[in-house]
């Protein structure tokens, strides 16, 4: 095999595994809901301690019940920008793959997984399971879930490189 090739066959490695991450994110997050499901009635709120509960929830609208009650047209709305998103990052990850761009690579596959993990909800039951609830200062914070998790921490990962890393320039430049 050619010197240009192996290097060309190389540079998926990393894609590969970035894939791989990202479809555990898909699978801990599906896996976490079916327990949810099976384990804990609607509504139903078991509390952790003082500021955590554990629920089972349907949120049939997107981040804080946005157009929860818009008519069932969102249901489709949100499964196709989040599949769409989720084309764009897969793109955005392969052409990254011969970069080391380690933060900003990591928020995306973290926000990819997570994007899938609740279209995957959307479409097989037209809304997502929720079942996280925090309170902060009393007060309970709109329930989530691992793929929620996910996507917010991916989102903190790519605003860190931006802020921090990739906008840098470079003594030699």
């Amino acid at each position: 095999m050619s010197e240009v090739a192996s290097k060309e066959v190389g540079s998926w490695k990393p894609f590969s595994l970035w894939m791989l991450v990202s479809a555990a994110i898909v699978g801990l997050d599906q896996l976490s809901k079916v327990a949810i499901v099976k384990w804990v009635s609607l509504y139903e709120k078991i509390p952790l301690n003082s500021f955590i509960n554990i629920t089972h929830q349907q949120n049939k609208g997107a981040a804080f019940s946005f157009l929860a009650d818009a008519g069932g047209w969102q249901r489709w709305f949100f499964a196709g920008l989040a599949t769409i998103v989720s084309v764009v990052i897969v793109v955005w990850i392969c052409q990254l793959r011969k970069e080391r761009l380690t933060v900003l690579t990591s928020g995306l596959i973290l926000i990819l997984g997570g994007a899938v993990g609740n279209v995957i909800d959307r479409i097989r039951l037209g809304y997502v399971i929720d079942f996280f609830q925090v309170y902060i200062a009393g007060w309970p914070f709109p329930s989530f879930n691992v793929a929620d998790a996910a996507i917010t921490v991916g989102a903190g990962l790519i605003i860190i490189d931006a802020l921090f890393i990739s906008g840098r320039k470079t003594d030699e430049s």
